[in-house]
């Protein structure tokens, strides 16, 4: 813009000097004649020529300010473009968070379920391998003149499954106190678990009467037959007190 400001000086310079020039020479032209028209028509050519200067002066101004126009939308176009690429990163980064949280819930809760699979089986063999371990029957006993409780409570840990035990031990406790020849003297119910008949257990052996693990073996037996196993029978014991 400086030089386009030094141009507009120099020609308003040289319209002052042609002006003054052309005012000297009408003065002069009165005294000499013809040459004085020539020097006004030639003056005012000039002046006709340098009164474009200003209009190519303007369009070199307008031009540069469509440039800068220009500049200032590219900018801004440049500037959404980066904000819309940011977001779209910030979202993906987002995304990608989400989709790995989701897989490491996914694989925790598989995690998870496999340990519990593998207790349960774990829990499966041992009950299986206690229930093996209590597979004594009645006959593997030797015949005694007399039983102790602590003798009756070792048979029979002997003969019921580890996990029904304490379920046929709660029945014993309050049908005979584990004494084998518990007698009610109201209903001849007898034995560890008061059978009605007593010789209901001759099923087990005729040794019913004197031997505690036929006794046992009869009275699982028979728990497992009507209420499924000693623990089905204990729980109609609670709710009956009898079973």
């Amino acid at each position: 813009m400086s030089r386009i400001s030094v141009r507009g000086f120099a020609v308003a310079s040289a319209t002052a000097v042609t002006s003054v020039g052309a005012v000297v020479g009408v003065a002069t032209g009165a005294e000499k004649g013809d040459d004085s028209t020539a020097n006004v028509e030639a003056t005012a050519a000039d002046a006709t020529l340098l009164a474009d200067v200003p209009a190519g002066a303007t369009a070199q101004v307008q031009t540069a300010s469509l440039t800068e126009q220009a500049d200032a939308q590219a900018d801004a176009a440049h500037t959404d473009a980066r904000k819309a690429a940011e977001e779209a990163a910030r979202k993906s980064a987002a995304q990608a968070a989400e989709e790995k949280k989701e897989a490491a819930e996914r694989k925790a809760a598989e995690e998870a379920a496999e340990k519990e699979r593998e207790a349960a089986e774990a829990a499966s063999r041992s009950a299986a391998a206690e229930s093996e371990s209590a597979s004594a029957d009645a006959g593997d006993f030797a015949p005694q003149s007399s039983y102790s409780v602590a003798d009756v409570q070792a048979m029979a840990r002997q003969m019921v499954p580890a996990d029904q035990y304490q379920c046929f031990s709660n029945i014993v406790d309050h049908e005979s106190g584990w004494d084998y020849t518990a007698t009610n003297p109201s209903s001849g119910a007898y034995g560890l678990m008061q059978a009605l008949p007593g010789e209901k257990m001759a099923s087990a052996g005729a040794d019913w009467q004197t031997n505690p693990a036929t006794q046992i073996e009869w009275g699982l037996n028979y728990m497992n037959d009507r209420y499924g196993s000693a623990c089905g029978g204990w729980e109609f014991w609670q709710a009956n007190g009898w079973y």
